[in-house]
């Protein structure tokens, strides 16, 4: 098969899919007769090929998809003008304090965010595939840790943790809130990439976000 066959191929699989495509999954598309590197650099050409238009093919932590580019965003909401309820600020807040601080126990939250944290923030995120109970601290009530998934870091775009900006002021972290909240909204009008959930109204206070150490770990709260 000729260079040209291939990443027709490789687009064809990555354009009629609804999930990210693992490197791995994409080698079965050739009978693993095409190693990685070679199938990398075909996922490389592709992304120049598509570099003049609307869509661009990205790699996030889940493998590769081909998305809407950011600049078409607002084209593309005048096909959906109602949009749907955003997030609380309440549960953005929890959500960054996961992302920043995992893994973390509710205690944890509490400490940090200085409320009772509405057992429904805790459901709303897990039911979004944004975080998910990873083990139990070894402390009285074995409480629950709660980490991130990697649906999270693909709604964000994001390969890895290591790609979350640094956190050092409030004007840096309100910005992450808006970024989450946008990606929130994007990832609940994207039904054939996304499962659907709730977005209930939080009814628990919602206090400014305590700064957040991106060097300190959960045993220092």
């Amino acid at each position: 098969m000729n260079t040209a066959d291939a990443k027709r191929v490789l687009e064809t699989a990555l354009i009629c899919s609804q999930q990210p495509l693992p490197l791995r999954e994409l080698r079965v598309l050739f009978n693993d007769e095409l190693g990685a590197d070679t199938v990398k650099e075909l996922l490389a050409q592709l992304q120049d090929d598509w570099t003049a238009r609307g869509v661009e093919l990205v790699c996030v932590a889940s493998g590769w998809r081909f998305q809407s580019r950011p600049d078409m965003r607002e084209y593309l909401d005048r096909l959906h003008p109602e949009k749907p309820p955003r997030y609380s600020r309440a549960v953005m807040e929890t959500l960054a304090i996961i992302a920043y601080r995992q893994p973390v126990t509710r205690g944890d939250m509490e400490d940090i965010r200085g409320v009772t944290i509405n057992t429904q923030i805790l459901k709303q995120l897990e039911d979004r595939g944004w975080v998910e109970v990873i083990g139990h601290r070894e402390a009285a009530g074995r409480p629950a840790l709660y980490a991130t998934t990697r649906q999270f870091l693909d709604d964000l775009g994001l390969e890895s943790l290591n790609q979350l900006p640094e956190l050092g002021t409030p004007t840096q972290q309100s910005s992450l809130l808006e970024a989450m909240a946008e990606a929130a909204d994007a990832a609940q009008q994207q039904p054939a990439l996304i499962p659907d959930a709730d977005a209930a109204p939080d009814p628990s206070p919602e206090p400014e976000l305590a700064s957040l150490d991106p060097q300190a770990t959960a045993d220092d709260l």
